[in-house]
């Protein structure tokens, strides 16, 4: 069964790449879909409930909700694509290296994560905020700094069982050296790891700057953020339930998205699952 027979047949995968999809429509898309400016401020309208007017109510500020929710989308995207751009080009890296030349290389680099792994993640990324200005390019470059060491794990491993392939043996025989084995022999086929890493790592880079944002310590207002909309929620809690309710399940559908394509695109790609 091939890949994409495989992909089709899993309903859960395709509910995931459904909803990522739409997604990246709405972020595209941003100033056609937004029915009115996010930043546009109207003080007659304050705290409404969701209307023909305005369908998800609006703010403090009288900004309309379904507005600011459609570009914070674009903001999620950015912010995810980039962070895991990140963390999976650092991972890849070291993760080749330690896993192609092993040795005193590889416990160097393997120690390394390790003491990363020793610190909370999330409360590392706050500790190394509170010395920044917080912006969302530093939001963006910290999480991918922050969340390289499991993509490292996983290219190691993958390297250590491909690079004693007959394959591999054969490009050494020819002369091939280190550099062509590593990126043009072996990379390609640990990529199914790293995809499925990278699908997964967008939901959780989403799911990291919303925390920050929700704090008050991620993108700034008056940048609409689906975190910063739940913070303007939790100060008016009592009395405009929408500005709760809809950044979050914006945001347990993404992650949920994200999660059931990575989940199908590793069940795909697993051959022990193929018939």
């Amino acid at each position: 069964m091939g890949f994409w027979e495989a992909f089709y047949k899993n309903k859960l995968a395709l509910t995931g790449c459904a909803i990522v999809l739409l997604l990246f429509l709405v972020s595209l898309f941003a100033p056609w879909f937004a029915p009115y400016d996010p930043g546009h401020i109207d003080l007659e309208n304050v705290l409404m409930a969701p209307s023909l007017n305005h369908l998800l109510g609006t703010d403090q500020l009288g900004r309309d909700v379904l507005s600011r929710m459609i570009w914070g989308a674009r903001i999620s995207l950015k912010v995810g694509f980039v962070a895991t751009g990140l963390a999976i080009i650092l991972g890849t890296l070291l993760g080749a290296v330690a896993g192609y030349y092993g040795g005193w290389i590889d416990a160097v680099i393997m120690r390394f994560v390790d003491i990363m792994l020793c610190f909370p993640t999330f409360f590392l990324i706050l500790a190394v905020i509170a010395f920044l200005e917080p912006s969302i390019w530093n939001i963006m470059i910290i999480i991918g700094l922050t969340g390289w060491m499991g993509v490292t794990r996983l290219v190691r491993a993958d390297f250590i069982s491909l690079k004693e392939r007959d394959f591999v043996q054969a490009a050494r025989v020819i002369g091939a050296g280190d550099l062509r084995i590593i990126f043009v022999h072996i990379l390609p086929n640990a990529m199914a790891s790293i995809l499925v890493a990278a699908t997964l790592g967008i939901a959780g880079a989403i799911l990291t700057e919303s925390a920050l944002s929700f704090l008050g310590i991620g993108v700034q207002p008056p940048t609409p953020s689906w975190g910063n909309i739940l913070t303007a929620g939790k100060d008016n809690i009592d009395i405009a339930w929408w500005l709760s309710l809809y950044p979050g399940l914006a945001i347990l559908m993404t992650v949920v998205g994200y999660n059931l394509l990575g989940e199908g695109i590793r069940d795909a790609l697993d051959p022990r699952l193929k018939k």
